[in-house]
């Protein structure tokens, strides 16, 4: 059986949840989307940064992606902010819940791209870091930096 290529072409990231969270665990979950969301997705416009995951009836939604409208969707258009359905594993979203209940524990999207033809995004279980905890998240940035440009 010949090995597929896989192609994956990023269209946001949230460069700001690896600062403000310590990543425990992550997911790929797929993203159930009307037509014109994807073709304003093919077209890389979206926004993650402010969005966050919750779990309702045992299905996961995604709440505060901005995915704005596509420019000739004319009508049919979608609303920029509308929440949606993520598609995971049972297993994997009641070990999500279980995370959730555990005190500070939240879930927070990474990354939306595309893995061949499909929308999917990468979700992450997350505690949110203290201030001393950003401090030295920093500091150690920081001296990496320095790292690189000494050895130059």
């Amino acid at each position: 059986m010949a090995q597929e290529k896989i192609h994956k072409k990023t269209i946001a990231r949230n460069r700001r949840a690896r600062f403000d969270y310590e990543i425990l665990e992550r997911f790929e979950a797929g993203i159930v989307l009307t037509g014109t969301e994807i073709k304003s997705l093919r077209a890389g416009k979206a926004s993650i940064a402010d969005a966050y995951a919750k779990i309702a009836n045992g299905e996961i939604f995604i709440t505060g992606m901005d995915i704005p409208p596509y420019r000739e969707g004319n009508r049919f258009n979608h609303p920029p902010l509308r929440e949606r359905k993520l598609l995971l594993h049972k297993r994997e979203i009641r070990r999500l819940s279980v995370g959730l209940e555990q005190e500070g524990l939240t879930i927070v999207p990474l990354e939306l791209y595309f893995k061949n033809q499909y929308a999917k995004l990468e979700i992450a279980l997350a505690r949110g870091k203290k201030l001393y905890d950003k401090r030295q998240s920093e500091r150690e940035r920081s001296e990496q930096k320095a790292m690189r440009e000494w050895q130059k």
